[in-house]
C-alpha cells in the first residue's frame, strides 16, 4: 500500500510517492507515467513532501531515516541526520520559506532541520508515554503544529522547545457524552474510552479532565453547581470538581449499569436509569431502587412538578412522581419505536422526546397529551438526542442519519434541516449555549457549534 504522494508544485510537474515496499515512486507528466524508484529507505516509507517551491522533496520512513531528493530529477541530495530520530518517522513538513523541515516521529519528539546543511537546529521533546508518539506534523504560515497519538494536538514553540505553546486536548474515539456548566461557560464532552474534556464556551481553550476516572464508555453526563456527575457502564457515578477539574473520588456504586441521569439540585438528589432499576441518590448515597421491566436510555426531572420521565426500550415514555426519595408510577406514553432521549423544557411546561422510529414528540406536562398535532418525522433514521433551547421555543434533534433538525414549538409546522452536520457521523449529544447557539458532538469525535437563527 501507498502511505503518503505529493504532488510538484512546479513544471515539470511530478508525483512521488512512499510505499510500504520500503520505496519511493516517481512519476512524471503530465499525464503522469512511471519513472523510477528510490530505495533508500530500509523499511517502510511513511511520507513525502514537496518544497513549497517544488526545488526538492524530502520522504521520511520507518527506519528513522529521513532523505531530501532534487525536486525535478529526483537525484538524492543528502541525509538529514544520521538517523535523523530512533523511531519511526511520520510525517515531515516545510517551512514556508522552504528553508527548514519538521520532522515527527514515533521516538515521541519532534525535530527542526537546517535544509541547506542537513544539521539539527532545534528537538522538541514531547513527553515519555506511548501516547506522546508523534504521528503527524503541519507548518501552517507561523504556526508549527504536530499531533499526538493521544490524539492531542500540539502548538510547538521554537523559542521554547521544551513547552508547547498550547495543547488542544480533543477526542480521538467517538463523542458519547455532552453537557453544560450551570453558569454555560464550560462545555463537558466526555467519549468512549471514558476520557473527559472541558471546553471554554468563548474561546474554546480546553484540557482534560484528570485524576482516576471511568476507564471505559460513559453513557450520561450532568453539571450541577461546584460538580459534574459521569454515569459509566462500569456500573458507577463519579463526581468531578469543576474549580480542581480533576475526578474527586467520589464513586457511587449501582446494582447494574447506568445509561441515563437528571439532578435535582434541592436535596441534592440524581435519579439514575438503569438497565434493571431506577436508582436514587442523596447526597452521594443510594437512598431508593424501583425495579424496573424495561431498559432505561434516558431520565429528565421536572424541577417544578418533581415529575421523572425515562425514556424506555418498550417503546414508552415513562412517567413518575419523586415523592421523597421514592419513585411512583404516574403515566406511560406510548411511542412507535424505543424512547432514546427525553427533555423537560426550561420552563418546566414542555417534555420532547425522540425514539427510534424516527419521532421527535412533543408533550404539554399538564395533561402528558401531544402539544401540538403536527408530526416531527423528518429524520431518516433513530432519533439519538433531543434538547431545549434556555426559552424553551426552539427544540434541537439529531439523529443517525447525521442531520441535525431544529424544531420551532410555536409554529410546529415549520422546522430547519441542517444535512450533513456531522459528514458520515451520527450525532451522540446536543445542548444550546444560548437562544442562537447550539453545540453538537458526533461519532466522528468532533464537537461543533452552530449559530441559529430563530426563523419561526
Amino acid at each position: 500500500p501507498i502511505n503518503s504522494c505529493d504532488f510538484r508544485p512546479a513544471r515539470p510537474f511530478r508525483i512521488v510517492t512512499g510505499s510500504e515496499d520500503n520505496t519511493i515512486g516517481v512519476f512524471e507528466g503530465p499525464p503522469f507515467k512511471f519513472k523510477m524508484t528510490k530505495q533508500d529507505h530500509t523499511r517502510f516509507v511513511q511520507a513525502v513532501r514537496y518544497s513549497p517551491s517544488g526545488h526538492l522533496f524530502a520522504s521520511a520512513g520507518f527506519d528513522g531515516k529521513v532523505f531530501i531528493y532534487d525536486g525535478t530529477t529526483s537525484e538524492l541530495v543528502g541525509e538529514v541526520g544520521s538517523p535523523a530520530h530512533s523511531g519511526g518517522v511520520y510525517g515531515v513538513a516545510w517551512k514556508p520559506d522552504g528553508k527548514q523541515l519538521l520532522t515527527c516521529s514515533g521516538d515521541k519528539s519532534c525535530k527542526l532541520w537546517d535544509v541547506e546543511t542537513r544539521t539539527l537546529i532545534s528537538e522538541f521533546p514531547m513527553g515519555t508515554t506511548v501516547d506522546d508518539q508523534q504521528v503527524s506534523c503541519l507548518w501552517q504560515g507561523e504556526h508549527i503544529l504536530s499531533v499526538s497519538l493521544s490524539g492531542f494536538i500540539n502548538y510547538l514553540d521554537v523559542n521554547n522547545p521544551t513547552k508547547p505553546l498550547r495543547i488542544v486536548k480533543g477526542h480521538n474515539k467517538p463523542i458519547t457524552v455532552l453537557t453544560l456548566s450551570d453558569d454555560r461557560s464550560t462545555i463537558y464532552t466526555g467519549s468512549h474510552d471514558g476520557a473527559v474534556t472541558n471546553w471554554n464556551s468563548g474561546s474554546g481553550t480546553n484540557d482534560r479532565v484528570g485524576g482516576v476516572g471511568h476507564g471505559n464508555q460513559i453513557n450520561d453526563i450532568r453539571a450541577s453547581g461546584d460538580f459534574v456527575y459521569t454515569a459509566g457502564i462500569d456500573d458507577s457515578i463519579k463526581q468531578i470538581s469543576v474549580e480542581g477539574n480533576l475526578y474527586t473520588g467520589v464513586d457511587m456504586k449501582l446494582a447494574c449499569q447506568p445509561r441515563g441521569l437528571d439532578i435535582l439540585k434541592e436535596g441534592n438528589t440524581i435519579v439514575v436509569g438503569c438497565v434493571k432499576d431506577l436508582t436514587v441518590l442523596q447526597d452521594n448515597r443510594k437512598v431508593s431502587t424501583l425495579p424496573i421491566s424495561y431498559e432505561s436510555s434516558s431520565v429528565s426531572i421536572n424541577t417544578e412538578t418533581k415529575d421523572v420521565a425515562v425514556g424506555g426500550d418498550d417503546s414508552k415514555l415513562h412517567i413518575y412522581t419523586l415523592n421523597g426519595t421514592q419513585l411512583v408510577p404516574k403515566v406511560e406514553l406510548e411511542h412507535l419505536g424505543p424512547v432514546t432521549d427525553c427533555r423537560y423544557s426550561p420552563d418546566n411546561k414542555l417534555l420532547v422526546a425522540c425514539d427510534a422510529h424516527r419521532k421527535v414528540v412533543l408533550y404539554s406536562v399538564d395533561e402528558y397529551k401531544p402539544a401540538h398535532n403536527k408530526e416531527w418525522g423528518f429524520h431518516n433514521a433513530r432519533v439519538n438526542c433531543v434538547a431545549f433551547s434556555p426559552n424553551s421555543e426552539l427544540v434541537a434533534s439529531g439523529s443517525l442519519d447525521t442531520t441535525i433538525i431544529i424544531w420551532f414549538v410555536n409554529s410546529p409546522a415549520k422546522h430547519t434541516i441542517i444535512k450533513n452536520a456531522h459528514p458520515q457521523s451520527q450525532i451522540t449529544g446536543l445542548v444550546w449555549l444560548d437562544n442562537e447557539t447550539l453545540i453538537s458532538t458526533g461519532q466522528d469525535c468532533n464537537t461543533k457549534v452552530w449559530n441559529i437563527e430563530n426563523v419561526a
